[in-house]
């Protein structure tokens, strides 16, 4: 598999085009394939989406003004795919489209439905339909569609169905496929090596990070705050889950954590977890 960092990653690491510069110098040494790309983070974005990612500990920095297409092209990483929000890509469906064809990619994902009730089951199944319609679009212009879970996706529509299970019963597999993430269902208490297993051949992409704890100072209290770990530094079984990606033939796999990094450093983080991909990937 191909191994790819998400953009969400690097909002404090390229705050001006010389930091972005030697982010993604180090990204390519570390042995990663390029990145995955978030639409809000190509362009300046407003100040209700800076301050919601900067409370859920992902600040976009001022990647927003950076020349990204220079960027990669001359760091020679590639892109696996571009992270975009529903309501964009039905109301600019060709702008979106041919964004992601000027980067080389033939993979749209809708990641962050903020504002949606994922235990109406009505509104759970019109969201099914409606990337039923995008992905028709789509696949017309050359270009997969995928959905990106988190584990709001895990709350029960009603007794014994869980949103999730709507999705991928209500949604065409020509038209619509999956970018698991393994660490967001494992939060939510899921057993991800059992969802993984549902999704078969659907699941093209496979997002990546470790959880555990990390004591950080005195030891107050026998309870430590579970979080994102570097890979092989947490409690995921990690290879089991790979060995289920490989069988479903997962396209590539993307390290996305968002805080609690070494050092407070996202690149000597994503170095550190380099080490467990370029062994096993």
């Amino acid at each position: 598999m191909k191994t790819y960092v998400q953009q969400i990653m690097l909002g404090t690491v390229t705050g001006s085009e010389s930091q972005a510069r030697e982010t993604l110098r180090r990204i390519k040494a570390a042995g990663y394939d390029g990145l995955e790309l978030n639409r809000f983070m190509l362009h300046p974005s407003s100040l209700m989406v800076r301050l919601m990612t900067r409370a859920a500990g992902m600040p976009t920095g001022n990647g927003g003004k950076l020349d990204w297409q220079s960027l990669l092209r001359e760091s020679g990483l590639t892109v696996a795919s571009l992270h975009a929000d529903l309501g964009s890509l039905e109301r600019e469906t060709e702008t979106v489209i041919e964004e992601a064809k000027s980067f080389g990619t033939d993979k749209i994902v809708i990641t962050g439905m903020y504002r949606f009730d994922y235990s109406d089951e009505a509104e759970v199944r019109e969201l099914a339909q409606r990337l039923d319609r995008a992905g028709e679009t789509l696949k017309k212009q050359g270009v997969g569609l995928l959905y990106h879970n988190h584990n709001v996706e895990l709350l029960p529509v009603k007794p014994g169905l869980r949103a999730y299970e709507v999705l991928l019963a209500e949604t065409d597999p020509a038209l619509v496929n999956f970018e698991f993430d393994s660490y967001w269902f494992t939060d939510g208490g899921a057993d991800a090596k059992a969802w993984m297993k549902k999704l078969g051949r659907r699941m093209k992409l496979w997002h990546i990070n470790d959880r555990g704890s990390r004591q950080t100072g005195p030891a107050m209290t026998p309870i430590l705050k579970a979080d994102s770990m570097e890979l092989g530094t947490g409690n995921m079984d990690l290879d089991g889950l790979r060995e289920i990606a490989l069988e479903s033939g997962v396209e590539a796999v993307v390290l996305e954590s968002h805080k609690n990094w070494i050092d407070k450093d996202p690149v000597k983080s994503l170095e550190l977890s380099a080490k467990w991909l370029n062994e096993r990937c």
